[in-house]
């Protein structure tokens, strides 16, 4: 049984969302503020993470930097109730894989947290080793690496890699990453860019001036191999 964290200091909205998952079979832990969510992740191992923005103690940005460092492959859910892009930006940019804007459907939520728990435990991955010039990826042991260096990805970021490693040389736009990666089938395409560029950080010596997933411009992006 996968198990998922709830970080929210709304005690109505936590009820609701812990209701929602422990129905759709899911364990489920809770935390009211920042430092109780980081403890309670150090203590349960989850799977995945539904996480506030708005926390007392420490904010849902600076949590999810945190567990960025402490569990950097476990999936994390960011909750706001702001609607603004720039908000929504700076939760993925802090690592959140996906983030849902209040009010929300609880149904919503389940499947978001669902989608993302099948991205990095549910059914059989593709056993096949991807390469490309000193940069690589396992989605049987969910390893990437550049020059035989281990590299810390989200889930997200993991599944755009072994996209592009698997289509190399195909030009592809946001929306058909956002259904291929994330599973939807509509949703907000800045989140594309902010994981493109995420990753760019992680396999190019040079993120401004990228030479392996580049940009093609009025389309969206190409891997080019070395």
């Amino acid at each position: 049984m996968a198990r998922v964290l709830v970080v929210d200091d709304d005690v109505t909205v936590a009820d609701v969302v812990v209701a929602y998952l422990e129905r759709a079979g899911l364990a489920v832990d809770r935390a009211a503020d920042g430092p109780a969510g980081l403890a309670a992740a150090e203590a349960s191992a989850p799977d995945a993470v539904v996480l506030d923005l708005m926390l007392p103690g420490l904010d849902g940005l600076e949590v999810c930097r945190r567990l960025r460092t402490s569990h950097p492959g476990v999936p994390v859910l960011m909750l706001t109730a702001r609607g603004e892009e720039d908000d929504r930006v700076l939760g993925l940019e802090a690592g959140a894989d996906d983030y849902i804007v209040k009010p929300f459907s609880p149904r919503e939520l389940v499947l978001r947290v669902q989608a993302v728990l099948r991205r990095t435990g549910g059914g059989e991955p593709e056993s096949a080793v991807l390469e490309d010039a000193g940069i690589g990826l396992d989605p049987v042991a969910h390893r990437a690496w550049r020059d035989g260096r281990e590299l810390s990805l989200t889930v997200r970021e993991f599944g755009l890699l072994q996209w592009f490693l698997g289509h190399p040389g195909a030009v592809v736009d946001r929306e058909t990453l956002l259904r291929e990666v994330w599973g939807w089938e509509v949703g907000d395409l800045s989140t594309v860019t902010v994981h493109v560029r995420r990753l760019r950080e992680k396999i190019e010596l040079d993120p401004a001036k990228p030479q392996r997933l580049v940009t093609v411009f009025g389309i969206g992006y190409r891997w080019d191999r070395a």
